[in-house]
């Protein structure tokens, strides 16, 4: 009798840790983002970009329509500041009908990220003709005379263009390997699938005018994303992530093209970025606690607040 009731009581001690353990894991399977340790992580990577959504967003808005966010999406703003300088840009037909479409692909993307996470204001952005000729004279180390419009044609903006979505897609490759929950994963996932696209349909759009010289500079439309990679992996200070549209044919893909339509390493993968080597960038300071650049307030999100604070 005594061993019946002792193989009773084990049952059942058995049966609540199975039940116990199966709810832990349900909880961490489905992962909701208020709760754990796990997706404060989550939470913090996925507030992050929206740094460089918003960003994205105003810039491709304003080139296409000649407004942003204020206008055809005022709650995804939550009452942050307008852009500084952002303007209508001077498009052929195909460029203005593409850079539309970029255009409401970010405003989705603000949706899908403040659907999964509270997220934040939109920051100060910079987006003049003043901020973007401060990156090219930074990145061919000399000021242009007239200083570099990227609103002033087609050419230009595609050159101005290149500087946005490849930051933020190298972001999505960093963070994902660091998220703990499927819905964070498959979120950035997605993400990360649209950036990329918008990445490529750039640089086939210069690579098909690589050696398009941009007049009145006197600089090809390669050179000109070869310096801005280039600067890029200067400022991120974390090696080589960033090519331009040609390289020596040992770079290429198995190290038989120099076409560069797509970046990748010697394997053909993207390359990561952390937030740090980002806001590095972004700033156009090297420092992810030096604000400047296209954020002349700093980024939001405990992330970027962080560096701010030190």
């Amino acid at each position: 009798m005594r061993n019946t009731e002792e193989r009773r009581s084990l049952l059942v001690s058995i049966l609540m840790v199975l039940f116990f353990f199966n709810t832990r894991h349900l909880q961490v399977m489905s992962c909701p983002l208020q709760t754990t340790n796990c997706t404060d992580q989550d939470r913090k990577l996925l507030e992050f970009p929206l740094n460089l959504e918003y960003l994205e967003a105003e810039f491709f808005l304003f080139g296409a329509l000649g407004f942003g966010l204020d206008k055809v999406a005022p709650n995804l703003t939550m009452g942050g500041p307008s852009p500084i300088g952002a303007q209508i840009a001077n498009l052929d037909r195909l460029t203005r009908d593409l850079v539309l479409q970029f255009a409401w692909q970010e405003v989705g993307h603000l949706r899908a990220i403040k659907k999964t996470v509270k997220g934040f204001a939109r920051p100060l952005l910079d987006l003049s003709k003043k901020s973007f000729a401060k990156v090219m004279d930074d990145a061919f180390g000399r000021k242009f005379v007239p200083p570099f419009d990227p609103y002033a044609h087609s050419y230009n903006y595609l050159i101005a263009s290149y500087l946005v979505p490849y930051v933020g897609l190298t972001g999505y490759v960093g963070a994902n390997p660091k998220l703990q929950c499927p819905a964070s994963r498959k979120l950035v996932a997605g993400l990360l699938g649209v950036e990329s696209g918008q990445d490529a349909v750039i640089r086939t759009m210069l690579y098909a005018r690589a050696k398009h010289i941009v007049h009145p500079y006197g600089v090809s439309v390669a050179a000109f994303t070869d310096r801005i990679s280039d600067l890029r992996n200067k400022l991120g200070k974390m090696g080589v992530k960033d090519e331009g549209l040609v390289v020596h044919k040992a770079m290429g893909a198995e190290g038989q093209v120099a076409g560069n339509v797509l970046v990748g390493d010697k394997m053909s993968l993207a390359f990561d970025r952390t937030p740090e080597e980002i806001l590095r960038i972004v700033y156009g300071s090297g420092n992810e606690s030096v604000p400047g650049g296209f954020f002349p307030r700093g980024a939001d999100g405990e992330i970027a607040k962080s560096y701010l604070d030190c």
